[in-house]
């Protein structure tokens, strides 16, 4: 046994849809999606069985659906439940055990899978209807490999086919309710033949009994005339009074018997007008509900169309809403709009304000970068200056230092000046006083020279010389002091007044820097701050702009 299930749906679709091509129909028929809205199927069925599958059931089928897929979908199931009627009430065939196709897949999203068990139920009804050889002959002339997919496809429905049972199950309700009139109907009708059958029953027993009566009247007759010919009747002892008695009870049951069936006659006879007034009744509510079926069909293709228009519907008033949500914020984005507007007009100024700022704070920059530049340098030559500061006060420590050692020197050359000035004096002294001697003694003296030169020779060589030597060192100390003591004082003193000076004008210098860098810094620190406000305001701005 063949099974389809062995091969792919795609490649058995793509085969019955070359299969279905040669039908020749009005609608195309060249993809997958052409087949869905179930047009194509529904004209190929129509030329397989015109008397079944005649114009009113084709009517039925929309062909302007679109891309609506409820509507397909109800064309579908429409074909579907064709092709099982068709199996079931012409074929006299049932399909077990075959997965029947999916039609909300085809018409939803265009399955291949279940369009091609679509098509190969159209396929059994092809190879199994009165034209049959025409179709299987048609199959012969494709190609091998769609050929070999084809009558594969066949042998497997084959297969699954089996002679039809009683009791489809029902399709929709109303269908259900329609079949459930219909069995009413059948009921009745078979009810009707009953009461007919019946009736004529009745008819005929009437009629036996009629002609029975009419025989035994004119038995009556007879033997009346026989009686009246014979012995008398009203004699009950007598044979023919014993038989009129016979047949006049006979007679009595006969006619009770016949008003019985004649009551019994009109009751099936009113039985039978109410039952047929039932099934008048019947055939009109078969009529209205077979019209409501086909208006309630139409209604569900209508329902479909106006589900789907209803879903567009929802979306436009969802868009409605929003658009009319977007009016009324309209306003509201109009006045921010302006409010916008004014706050760019006064950011653009502040921006151009903060633009002219950013160019003078870049000058300011510029400028501060110069007095950076003009700081580190005074800085510098403070360490310079601070520096020659302190090799001239070391200097001047150490020139105070030797006017100290020559202060102390000329202290001492002055102490020995006084003690030589004590010995010179003594020695004036001691020739004052040898002089005095002299002029007393000796001889008179006519003047100082030549006390003088008695002084000179009453000293010895060694006193003379080293007199004479302390002198001359005496007057080259006092010339020598003096001079080097002078000369020494005024470098010192002008040294020290440089000194004092140039210590002055650093001073001055070094508060001027200072001031200048705390002037400075106070500068540097208001363009850092106007930088910041410029920075804050511009982070403004921006974000205001993207907003």
């Amino acid at each position: 046994m063949f099974n389809v299930e062995s091969l792919e749906r795609v490649e058995l679709c793509e085969s019955l849809l070359t299969w279905i091509q040669t039908f020749n129909v009005d609608a195309p028929c060249q993809t997958v999606e052409d087949l869905t809205n179930g047009v194509v199927m529904a004209q190929a069925l129509q030329k397989i069985d015109p008397a079944y599958f005649d114009e009113n059931w084709l009517n039925r089928i929309k062909t302007e659906v679109g891309d609506n897929w409820r509507l397909k979908i109800s064309n579908l199931k429409k074909i579907l439940k064709g092709i099982l009627d068709y199996n079931h009430e012409i074929l006299g065939q049932q399909i077990n055990d075959f997965t029947l196709p999916d039609v909300n897949l085809i018409g939803e999203h265009s399955d291949a899978a279940e369009l091609g068990r679509m098509l190969q139920l159209i396929l059994g009804c092809a190879v199994n209807c009165e034209q049959k050889q025409e179709y299987i002959q048609a199959i012969m002339m494709m190609e091998e490999s769609v050929q070999h997919v084809v009558m594969t496809a066949i042998q497997e429905l084959m297969s699954k086919e089996s002679p039809v049972s009683a009791g489809n199950d029902a399709y929709v309700d109303l269908d259900r309710q329609l079949k459930k009139t219909s069995e009413e109907l059948n009921e009745a009708l078979s009810a009707k033949e009953e009461i007919a059958q019946r009736c004529h029953e009745l008819d005929l027993q009437v009629a036996a009994l009629q002609e029975e009566k009419s025989s035994l009247l004119a038995e009556n007759q007879v033997l009346m005339e026989r009686l009246n010919q014979s012995d008398s009747i009203e004699d009950p002892n007598s044979p023919a009074g014993r038989r009129h008695l016979q047949l006049q009870t006979q007679l009595e049951q006969l006619q009770e018997e016949t008003f019985r069936l004649e009551a019994a006659k009109d009751d099936y006879r009113i039985r039978c007008e109410e039952l047929e007034k039932e099934i008048s009744e019947l055939r009109q509510q078969n009529d209205e509900l077979t019209t409501l079926a086909d208006d309630a069909q139409s209604l569900k293709d209508e329902i479909d169309v106006l589900r789907h228009s209803s879903d567009k519907v929802s979306k436009l008033e969802g868009q409605v809403e929003s658009y009319k949500k977007k009016l009324e914020d309209l306003g509201d984005l109009r006045r921010q709009v302006k409010l916008l507007e004014e706050k760019n007009t006064m950011y653009m100024q502040n921006t151009v304000s903060l633009e002219e700022e950013l160019r003078k704070a870049n000058a300011a920059r510029s400028q501060l970068e110069t007095y950076k530049r003009q700081v580190v340098e005074l800085q510098n030559r403070l360490s310079e200056e601070s520096k020659k500061a302190d090799k001239l006060d070391f200097e001047y420590k150490r020139l105070k230092e030797k006017v100290d050692s020559l202060q102390k020197e000329k202290d001492r050359l002055r102490t020995e000046r006084d003690s030589l000035k004590e010995t010179i004096e003594e020695l004036r002294c001691v020739q004052a006083q040898e002089g005095q001697l002299t002029t007393q003694g000796l001889i008179p003296l006519g003047s100082q020279e030549s006390s003088d030169s008695l002084a000179a020779e009453i000293v010895t060589p060694e006193i003379r010389e080293k007199l004479i030597r302390l002198q001359h060192e005496n007057k080259m100390l006092k010339i020598n002091q003096e001079g080097s003591d002078n000369e020494k004082i005024a470098l010192l003193q002008s040294l020290l007044d440089d000194a004092n000076l140039r210590k002055n004008e650093l001073e001055t210098e070094n508060r001027l820097v200072n001031q200048r860098l705390l002037e400075v810094q106070s500068q540097v620190e208001e363009l850092q701050k106007s930088l910041q406000d410029q920075g804050s305001k511009a982070e403004d701005f921006h974000y205001v702009k993207k907003s």
